[in-house]
């Protein structure tokens, strides 16, 4: 009865509803399939902290900075804002206050929207040539008269603690020691933290950024213990996103649409990380929108066994993973 229904036209309801009826159903399908007795206990997810991560991350950082300061060698991370986007500003400024709670010196550059492409270029040159400077981070989105791959690739590898220049993008294709991304990097540390055992996993990846989802997948595939999983990349051109989320242990939704993943596309006892954030309205709030991610938390959490909050969850660890491969970049500098 239910796969007659999973294949029947529904008349007279918009494409979005049907869809969302028929993996409802498909969901029901897999649950007895995996359950043929029955199932009757409700699930609730256990939320992976990314505040407390990140603050384990930090509080150890905090040491290797110390250590490194003391013998002379102060980690210094120059930050770019080009422009005055209110979120970019917001997260600038979280940086900083990062930076400054394990000791990493943070250089502030801010600059008018209307700075051109050679004043940019010619910064980012100056803070290449300055050995006092460990990590070159730009703020994206810059405006649009100026090209942000002009801008990445101008920075030093030695330097590129965002990890999107062409040459930290292939040493992590192949498996070279270099910055990894920070976004993919923190999720790599929250699921080895929460000990999600990868090795053979099937992990499915909904986003394929050069940002987050397509280095993601590489990391999670490499032949190493904390990884070895066998790895979808899903997009928008993928047909039936649904059909390899349900079959998933991992899933990682990092595609920038709110609350996309629904509780019908994930399997009982998956685990769930939720990379995405946006604004969505909500007038009932104080500031009159709330926060939320890729994932319908929720109801997601009724199915899976683990599953990270937004806010909360791989943000705070994304920036904690940005002051790790500034140390880093820190520490390489003193065996140049």
């Amino acid at each position: 009865m239910l796969q007659m229904l999973s294949h029947r036209p529904i008349p007279g309801q918009d494409v979005a509803r049907t869809v969302r009826l028929r993996l409802t159903i498909g969901w029901y399908i897999r649950l007895y399939r995996s359950h043929p007795g029955g199932y009757t206990a409700t699930m609730s997810a256990q939320i992976i902290d990314g505040e407390r991560m990140a603050a384990q991350v930090r509080a150890a950082l905090r040491l290797r900075v110390a250590a490194l300061t003391a013998a002379g060698v102060v980690p210094t991370l120059a930050v770019v804002l080009v422009g005055t986007d209110p979120a970019s500003i917001t997260y600038v400024n979280a940086k900083e206050r990062d930076c400054e709670d394990v000791g990493i010196r943070s250089l502030d550059h801010r600059l008018p929207a209307h700075t051109s492409r050679r004043e940019l270029l010619d910064l980012v040159r100056k803070l290449n040539r300055d050995r006092s400077v460990h990590g070159i981070l730009v703020q994206f989105p810059l405006p649009d008269h100026i090209d942000p791959n002009a801008v990445v690739a101008a920075i030093d590898p030695n330097k590129d603690v965002d990890g999107f220049h062409p040459v930290s993008m292939g040493r992590l294709l192949l498996g070279l020691p270099g910055f990894a991304p920070c976004t993919p990097r923190a999720v790599m540390s929250m699921l080895e933290r929460s000990a999600v055992a990868l090795a053979g996993a099937e992990v499915v990846v909904v986003g394929r950024s050069m940002i987050v989802g397509r280095p993601l997948a590489v990391l999670l595939s490499q032949k190493h213990e904390s990884a070895n999983a066998t790895v979808t990349l899903c997009h928008s051109a993928t047909t039936d996103i649904a059909n390899h989320t349900a079959r998933a242990d991992v899933v990682i939704a990092a595609i920038g649409c709110p609350r996309f993943v629904t509780e019908a596309m994930v399997k009982p006892g998956a685990v769930v990380i939720d990379v995405g954030i946006s604004r969505v309205e909500d007038r009932s709030h104080p500031r009159g929108y709330r926060l939320v991610g890729d994932v319908d938390t929720d109801a997601v959490a009724e199915v899976a066994a683990r599953i990270t909050p937004v806010p909360g969850g791989v943000g705070p660890m994304t920036r904690a993973m940005l002051l790790e491969n500034t140390l880093q970049g820190a520490e390489g500098a003193t065996h140049a």
